[in-house]
């Protein structure tokens, strides 16, 4: 029969695995563009005084807070990483909007995760000029847990 249980779950899933992987291929490819044709340190106006696009290696994590501890880093993040990927996963296996929440967050963090490998920093480009420079990875953990926190509140609150 179309429809069944089973086959929800698997579309569920599916579609949990398919939003991380667009927000770290969308994170991959906007990092790629911003490395191959923006110099370092210098800005690319595209709004003055709004939005600059300017090409930073944060060696750090937010703000550049924890800057020279690469590797105690690269330990906690892939930590937290399993931890999300398994623990998470299986706490909310059954709530969409959790779910969509935490795809959110594991793509970004997978993509800032990768740049840490490759580069021993997250590169980041987004300049709103009155916030530290950030990428797409960054937005959407920070969407993600924004909804993450509004599911938990609306489900405490129901």
């Amino acid at each position: 029969m179309p429809g069944t249980r089973g086959e929800k779950e698997t579309a569920r899933v599916a579609g949990f695995y398919l939003l991380i992987l667009a927000v770290l291929i969308f994170d991959q490819l906007t990092k790629f563009w911003a490395v191959s044709f923006l110099p370092s340190r210098e800005s690319f106006v595209l709004v003055r005084g709004i939005l600059h696009l300017t090409l930073v290696y944060n060696a750090g994590i937010a703000f550049g807070f924890f800057r020279g501890h690469q590797n105690l880093l690269l330990i906690l993040i892939s930590i937290s990483l399993a931890f999300l990927f398994f623990g998470g996963r299986r706490v909310h296996s059954s709530k969409r909007p959790l779910d969509w929440a935490l795809a959110l967050i594991l793509g970004g963090a997978l993509g800032n995760w990768i740049d840490r490998i490759r580069f021993g920093a997250v590169i980041d480009f987004l300049d709103f000029r009155i916030w530290p420079v950030f990428n797409l990875a960054d937005s959407a953990i920070t969407i993600g847990v924004f909804f993450y926190v509004a599911a938990l509140f609306k489900k405490k609150a129901a």
